[in-house]
């Protein structure tokens, strides 16, 4: 890999780690406003991300289908929402009450938000290679831009991810330097994804759509599933939603833009 992959693969890590370091800066817990905020960006930065960066690239690149180049992208897309779907059923992260207790677990909730956020960056991790795995191999599907904007919208909407982490553990008396461990530790998984991703490709580069719708409805799930609900609970749900139009808008502009 050449340094620009090691760097595109990097940078969404590094949005997870600042907003890990934020317990340094903030109070000891996020307001409920200021939760429904960084949910509802972080989700509409991952619905446009979906789309743009993985989704359209995937149904360009089988347009030599005909009227069938959607079955590429539909397959590889359903795939991952039973992927994420499976990993809902057999881990006990989710499905959280308010208390933060899950019917299926009697797990600390720390170590099931810890969970939580871990398990939703392995997508995230998976589309960042997957476009770059499109860098490595040669293809023109997805430009070295575009493979940054979608490294860069990411980044974005893990840095509430990382403080997400942090603070609550900082909330229940955990030392600060502890939980920007734990913050950061959390989204080491994507680099690891990304990483293995690309090498997977290099094996098969014909699953390149497959893989892009892979990725897209592995991130669709963790946004129905677990974000939308985040932000819209609670009477601050409009704030979840105008922060959730701010953060497709944002994502929008990177990929069109730098794409």
């Amino acid at each position: 890999m050449n340094i620009q992959v090691i760097i595109g693969i990097l940078i969404p890590f590094a949005g997870t780690s600042l907003g890990a370091a934020m317990v340094f800066l903030l109070k000891n817990e996020i307001s409920d406003k200021l939760k429904r905020i960084l949910t509802g960006f972080a989700a509409g930065v991952m619905v446009a991300a979906s789309f743009w960066s993985l989704l359209q690239p995937a149904l360009e690149s089988s347009e030599h289908m005909g009227r069938l180049a959607f079955l590429p992208a539909a397959i590889g897309f359903l795939i991952g929402i039973g992927f994420l779907l499976l990993l809902d059923v057999i881990t006990p992260h989710m499905h959280m009450n308010s208390e933060g207790e899950g019917p299926r677990s009697t797990l600390k909730r720390t170590t099931k938000l810890i969970l939580a956020v871990t398990l939703h960056n392995i997508p995230e991790g998976m589309a960042v290679g997957v476009v770059y795995a499109n860098l490595v191999a040669g293809s023109n599907l997805v430009s070295a831009a575009g493979a940054l904007a979608l490294a860069i919208g990411i980044a974005i909407q893990n840095f509430p991810e990382g403080a997400i982490v942090s603070m609550p553990l900082r909330g229940e008396g955990m030392s600060k330097s502890k939980t920007f461990w734990y913050g950061v530790l959390s989204g080491a998984v994507e680099p690891v994804a990304a990483v293995i991703t690309i090498f997977a490709f290099s094996f098969v580069t014909a699953t390149l759509p497959y893989m892009l719708a892979f990725a897209a409805g592995a991130m669709m799930y963790v946004v129905v599933e677990e974000l939308i609900p985040e932000m819209s609970e609670g009477e601050h749900s409009n704030w979840g939603t105008i922060a959730f139009s701010l953060g497709f808008v944002v994502m929008m502009v990177l990929d069109v833009a730098l794409g």
